[in-house]
């Protein structure tokens, strides 16, 4: 098997957009041989209807990433990642930097529990911050890549006013001229308002909805584990063309969220997430 290791690192940035918060994958493959390209995806994808639940809905799911004027920018579940640091041609080590922006659509619609109805929709959340990671290649042999990556965002639509640090760890690495692997594992840790937000219950909202009063303070919110692959249809690895991408993931909540009403009375700690579709890089 012969690959271009500049390609398949670019594989470091294979995200997977879904409707749904708290699901941070990754999917295809773009030309990292050229220094522009754009990859985009659609697909569909069952999450819980909001991050606590144990119902199910369908969701749309898809992705954007690639290279412009060498900045590489990509998605991680419903965040945009804009890398503003260009690293040397065929380097060991990739540093990244950058602006990030979220859009947090968690209890804004299809909450299938009456009970957490009760308590009222939220409205779409935009968060914007920053991110910075490494990414290590040629760890284990010429085309693989451990990227270890952190970001900090916050709201500022006032919708929960709080912030969400999303320490993250990946393992990629081409499986065949047209497969792709990956591995990740990450968690989240939000502040007070965050947490009240989406999960408090206040004694107003235990009057309307049956579930208990509860308070919430900031705290690890949940880990999660991803698993993910992607194949070229047309092409390579290397090359453009049609794909496809796959994704299964668990979450699991954690602490004082794991014991939230909305989790614990109304929902489950544990959570699946299962999606795939098609890609077409450009």
């Amino acid at each position: 098997m012969k690959i271009a290791s500049s390609s398949v690192r670019a594989m470091l940035a294979l995200p997977l957009l879904v409707a749904v918060p708290g699901f941070a994958q990754d999917t295809d493959v773009p030309k990292a041989s050229e220094p522009n390209s754009i990859t985009l995806g659609l697909g569909a994808a069952m999450a819980p209807s909001y991050e606590g639940s144990d119902d199910y809905i369908i969701v749309p799911a898809g992705l954007a990433f690639g290279k412009v004027g060498g900045f590489a920018y990509y998605t991680r579940a419903t965040t945009l990642y804009v890398d503003v640091l260009r690293d040397p041609y065929d380097a060991k080590v990739d540093l990244a930097f950058g602006p990030a922006a979220n859009l947090r659509v968690d209890r804004a619609g299809r909450i299938e529990d009456a009970r957490v109805k009760a308590l009222g929709e939220l409205d779409f959340a935009i968060e914007a911050g920053a991110f910075a990671g490494v990414a290590l290649n040629r760890v284990f042999h010429e085309y693989d890549t451990i990227t270890a990556r952190i970001s900090w965002l916050h709201d500022v639509t006032d919708t929960h006013d709080g912030f969400i640090v999303t320490p993250a760890l990946e393992y990629g690495t081409p499986l065949s001229r047209k497969a792709y692997a990956g591995l990740q594992l990450s968690a989240d840790y939000v502040g007070q308002d965050f947490a009240a937000t989406y999960y408090g219950v206040t004694p107003a909202g235990a009057v309307a909805s049956g579930l208990s009063p509860f308070t919430i303070d900031e705290g690890w919110k949940n880990a999660r584990v991803s698993l993910l692959g992607s194949y070229k249809l047309q092409g390579d690895l290397t090359t453009g063309g049609l794909g496809l991408f796959a994704i299964a993931s668990y979450s699991s909540m954690l602490g004082e969220f794991k014991e939230s009403p909305l989790v614990s009375e109304a929902g489950d700690a544990d959570q699946y997430f299962v999606g795939g579709g098609l890609t077409y890089t450009f």
